[in-house]
């Protein structure tokens, strides 16, 4: 036998089966080009002129796990489908004389040759568009990017190392679902699966009752910090629903839509629906990957973008003054100082100050049950779930930072929350109570607060003299309280420039006094916030398009394989009478009712997982939940958009095999 002829007939078949393999070769060229360019803007040596290089780089080296990781799973799973699709070519070979060992070799060769077309392929053209995917990061980030080329070893190896791995895998996949089926199971491979399926009551259950407790969690989460902790957990069990409901709910309903006679008794829905319910076990699966795959596109995206376009406003939610000094324990000595040195600067810089907010407060940890505090015995122990901050201020520095001109009695507060919520009128401190004489709606307070994940509070008062007595209610009546803290926070009449030189300058005249003080100006922190945002963005962005491919190369598969398993039923069809137009519209119906029934179901998952997600984005200072739902609903409409296209082609290639 000539020595060339398995490679021949490796090269045929890969020719002959170009519908299924074209796609597949182009996914995993797509695949190395996306993981070679995140991996290279991880290394790239323009990242480090970033004064916060290092968090930069670590963002980027997560979504390139992230790509690494879905790349195994997502060209692992894509292979089985070509797998499947060529088990009957397989059988043929063997019945008419070809050993496994021969098949396996075909196979193996077939593999090597689509490897070495997609990792040359892949590096080299993501070589040639790294520098594009850097200057797209740069642009983003509002960085200039400097000019020069660069390819770093490290990004081509693990390249390399990765996909020669994924290959290999899918190799020994491969040769294994040969070896281990007989040649009248290799005959029928494209057929298995096509057994009605029995209702698993129990399997739809279980997913009923994982979807309405991640849902539950999802509407019920208060505090930023609860989401936090609950998220992924909501996650994991709207993932657990998704498939289970996939696989037994929709048995379920196509058996019911079958025992309604009014409807299932027409030329389409009778063939549509009998049809899928014979192939629903493999079809749920492949649903169910869809359903969470276009539920992550839309989560990423919304939220990035949103995050992206509300930037400005993200960073005044965070540095809601321009410049901020504050302190622990200062002692009103120590705060004369502080103020002292601040007006001096300002005077030396011939900076004017104005809306200027000075206050000293006094914070308290304390656990939290709906509106009775109390202290926590164990500092480093303690609920996270109902932990909280409680600061107190005097009603005379509220009038003074506010302009207002509230009076309190004793027993009477005015409350304004940050995060959390208290139903009732009343605050309980172990014991020492007050009724809430008003609810503020808005008040200066430290930007730092804005993007805690832990409820707090403010609670303004008549007097220190109350503060002190709430203390030794929380702490013991026989200890002292400690020193006040110390805000000063203002805006200028200055430039960007201006405001960036003055904050430095300011910052170490203050450090000449020794005091543990912090000190933030919004525009010293303006590039720094922003390259945190541009890089999230990117990311979104970046791993949305990644699974956008899936999605479509999942489809295509998908709506490729039921086309080579109907054809036999729409021929019988056409034999016993059918026009093609009548096939047409049952095809029509059926791959509608598959089609759109994974992006409806996703659309479902982000509506009940909206008040968590806005929990989550107000810990990077996203309060503007209409931006959110607009983005949200932008990304929706365009997904939905490009869905529809993708419909429109995989119907008319599914026509076109069962038509032939």
């Amino acid at each position: 036998m000539n020595r060339f002829f398995y490679s021949k007939l490796a090269l045929t078949n890969i020719k002959k089966n170009g519908k299924s393999y074209i796609p597949y070769i182009f996914a995993c060229i797509g695949t190395i080009i996306m993981y070679y360019n995140i991996h290279f803007c991880a290394l790239s040596k323009s990242l480090s002129n970033f004064t916060e290089a290092r968090i930069l780089r670590t963002l980027l080296i997560f979504g390139t796990a992230v790509t690494a990781l879905f790349s195994i799973i997502f060209l692992f799973y894509t292979n089985s489908f070509l797998i499947k699709r060529r088990k009957k070519e397989f059988g043929l070979f063997n019945i008419l004389g070809m050993e496994k060992r021969h098949i396996g070799k075909i196979i193996f060769l077939e593999t090597v040759f689509i490897y070495l077309i997609c990792i040359t392929s892949g590096i080299l053209f993501g070589i040639l568009f790294s520098k594009l995917t850097l200057l797209i990061l740069f642009k983003i980030l509002s960085f200039k990017v400097s000019f020069g080329f660069e390819i770093p070893k490290e990004a081509v190896f693990y390249t390399f190392i990765l996909f020669t791995g994924i290959f290999i895998l899918n190799i020994l996949n491969n040769l294994f679902q040969v070896y281990r089926s007989k040649p009248i199971e290799l005959l029928k491979g494209g057929k298995i699966g096509e057994k009605e399926p029995k209702t698993k009551g129990i399997i739809a259950i279980i997913g009923a009752i994982s979807l309405g407790i991640g849902y539950y969690i999802a509407l019920t989460t208060k505090s930023p910090l609860k989401a936090l902790n609950k998220f992924f957990l909501a996650v994991i069990l709207v993932i657990i629903g998704t498939y289970c409901l996939f696989t037994a709910g929709s048995i379920a309903l196509l058996k019911i839509m079958r025992k309604n006679k009014g409807y299932y008794y027409k030329p389409k829905h009778f063939i549509s629906v009998s049809s899928m319910i014979y192939r629903m076990k493999q079809n749920a699966i492949g649903l169910a990957n869809i359903c969470i795959l276009a539920t992550t596109v839309i989560f990423l995206i919304s939220t990035t973008v949103s995050l992206y376009v509300g930037m400005d406003e993200a960073l005044k939610t965070r540095y809601p003054k321009e410049i901020a000094i504050s302190a622990n324990n200062i002692s009103d000595e120590q705060a004369e100082q502080l103020t002292s040195v601040i007006k001096e600067e300002l005077k030396k810089a011939n900076i004017t100050e104005k809306n200027v907010v000075h206050y000293r407060p006094m914070t308290f940890a304390v656990n939290q049950n709906e509106e009775t505090f109390s202290s926590i015995v164990n500092k480093y122990v303690f609920d996270v779930d109902n932990f909280s901050t409680v600061t107190f201020i005097t009603v005379d520095d509220y009038n003074k930072m506010e302009n207002k001109s509230e009076t309190l009695s004793k027993n009477e507060a005015l409350l304004y929350i940050i995060h959390g919520n208290i139903s009732g009128n009343t605050l309980n401190f172990n014991g020492h109570k007050f009724s809430i004489k008003k609810r503020i709606s808005s008040m200066v307070t430290e930007g730092i607060l804005s993007a805690i994940i832990y409820n707090s509070y403010y609670v303004v008062v008549d007097s220190m003299d109350t503060i002190n007595e709430v203390y030794k209610s929380l702490e013991g009546k026989d200890k002292t309280m400690e020193q006040l803290s110390y805000l000063y926070s203002f805006d200028v009449d200055a430039n960007e420039d201006t405001q960036i030189k003055f904050t430095s300058t300011l910052e170490n005249a203050l450090k000449k006094l020794n005091l543990d003080f912090s000190l933030e100006g919004r525009e010293s922190s303006r590039q720094e916030f922003f390259n945190l945002y541009g890089i999230l963005f990117f990311l979104g962005i970046f791993l949305g398009l990644v699974f956008i491919m899936a999605t479509v190369l999942i489809i295509y598969y998908k709506q490729i394989a039921e086309g080579y398993d109907d054809k036999e039923r729409f021929e019988i069809l056409q034999k016993v009478g059918m026009s093609s137009g009548e096939v047409k519209k049952i095809i029509n119906s059926q791959v509608l009712k598959v089609f759109f029934l994974p992006l409806i179901a996703a659309i479902i998952h982000i509506a009940f997982a909206f008040k968590i997600i806005t929990k989550l984005l107000s810990v990077f200072n996203l309060t503007n939940i209409p931006l959110f739902a607009v983005c949200t609903a932008a990304t929706i409409l365009v997904f939905a958009f490009f869905y529809a296209l993708v419909y429109g082609l995989t119907a008319k290639t599914y026509y076109k095999i069962v038509s032939k």
